[in-house]
């Protein structure tokens, strides 16, 4: 564990307030869930916690089952991360944070195709190349009305066009992730 040398005290309430510069780093925005851990040497340690990151395993089987049905690199992520992927590289995606716009998307609940008017975002905050894809469809996952992640699909190969069918695909697989996550 890392000290940060700043010392909050608890209010009357039991509350602690995490300082702006610590929040910044983390990310960690307001309504943002926290776990609570506790160990026996009375530390308490917070850790955002990301209701989808729970599906880990389930997340991974969606993926593989989207990448065979359309050879499109599929990838599933958090709020913060990539959590999943099937078809491209884990080792440039898996648990790499996504991009700023890729997170605003997901924060503003909208969907995202490549066409004509609209060019390929950067997936990651490492990428690099946005040449590399050639199509990309990107669905929010919303539970209850909160932002929880996203389903991307992407392309590398030429001449590559998505289009409704793939956003409905999409829409559907975080439609059904949503709904896993209520259960």
């Amino acid at each position: 564990m890392k000290a940060t040398g700043i010392v909050r005290r608890i209010d009357e309430l039991g509350r602690v307030v995490i300082p702006k510069e610590i929040r910044r780093t983390l990310r960690i925005r307001e309504g943002d869930p926290l776990e609570i851990f506790t160990d026996r040497e009375g530390q308490i340690i917070l850790k955002k916690y990301s209701p989808i990151g729970e599906l880990n395993e389930f997340a991974q089987e969606y993926c593989d089952s989207l990448y065979e049905s359309t050879s499109y690199t599929t990838m599933i992520s958090d709020r913060d991360f990539i959590i999943a992927i099937a078809g491209g590289s884990k080792k440039e995606y898996l648990d790499k944070r996504i991009s700023p716009e890729l997170e605003k998307l997901i924060e503003n609940r909208t969907g995202y195709l490549t066409d004509d008017n609209n060019k390929p975002i950067k997936i990651t905050y490492e990428d690099g190349n946005l040449e590399k894809y050639t199509a990309q469809v990107i669905a929010p996952i919303v539970m209850q009305g909160d932002p929880i992640g996203s389903v991307i699909l992407v392309s590398k190969e030429p001449d590559t066009v998505m289009g409704k069918l793939e956003m409905k695909l999409a829409e559907t697989a975080a439609g059904f992730l949503s709904k896993q996550m209520e259960n």
